[in-house]
């Protein structure tokens, strides 16, 4: 890795098992050592306004217990937050509630709807956009990638370009024209091994979701290797050098 900083936000609970984990799959998306990742809490310790101006690249992660229609009194804050990201145009990869908050942030609405709740490994398409997109063309579509949300996105901000959707969801992915920022629902930082121990730290989602048990969705997770790749394209892209990412 390049001497690029590196700032994840996270939206868990202090006693989330899934806090480091998190950590270690983007470090893994990257090719680059958990170290090289500083991770801040958005709920009890958000980042000064000057972290945010230091930072070279933001990613911002899932949610953990923690939801955007339902908010808290933290939500306002961790939106001027991503307000503020999108204004100076930082760099930012947003996956899973960081999709999420980023579309609410930006004039998107989210709903929370148990009819378009997904988890597990899921086929999606690009729109005619993503097929056109420098980042997310290369996936190819159809395309396999991990997904777990109750949460929905069911409008973009304005000036978002929509890149893939499911049968069921039709907005998984977007990037803003004017800004280098790229927002996916589904999770392209999971490889399986990941993906199965969040599904085992969270067992109440999966049956009222899926109506399996645990054990029988992870039979039938997939690996992904279009969809892990995507984090890596995108920093070849927006930062233009080799060793963004290690080959």
């Amino acid at each position: 890795m390049s001497t690029l900083n590196i700032l994840l936000l996270q939206i868990r609970k202090l006693d989330d098992p899934m806090r480091i984990s998190e950590v270690a799959a983007f470090a893994d998306a990257l090719d680059c050592s958990p170290e090289e990742i500083t991770a801040a809490d958005l709920v009890n310790d958000p980042p000064s306004p000057e972290m945010l101006r230091s930072t070279d690249l933001v990613l911002i992660g899932g949610a953990g217990d923690y939801s955007v229609p339902e908010g808290g009194p933290w939500l306002d804050r961790a939106l001027d937050a991503m307000r503020s990201l999108y204004a100076k145009r930082k760099p930012v990869f947003a996956s899973c509630w960081g999709f999420q908050a980023m579309a609410a942030a930006l004039g998107g609405l989210v709903v929370t709807d148990p009819q378009l709740a997904e988890l597990g490994t899921l086929e999606l398409s690009l729109t005619n956009e993503g097929e056109k997109d420098p980042i997310f063309s290369e996936l190819g579509t159809p395309f396999l990638a991990h997904v777990g949300h109750q949460d929905t996105v069911i409008r973009l901000p304005e000036g978002a370009v929509q890149l893939a959707g499911t049968p069921l969801v039709e907005n998984h992915a977007f990037c803003m024209s004017d800004a280098p920022l790229y927002c996916t629902q589904f999770h392209s930082e999971l490889k399986v091994p990941l993906l199965e121990q969040r599904l085992r730290a969270y067992p109440q989602y999966t049956e009222s979701i899926t109506g399996m048990s645990v054990d029988e969705l992870i039979e039938t997770l997939q690996e992904t290797p279009e969809a892990n790749n995507l984090i890596r394209r995108f920093m070849k892209h927006v930062f233009g050098i080799r060793d963004a990412v290690k080959s």
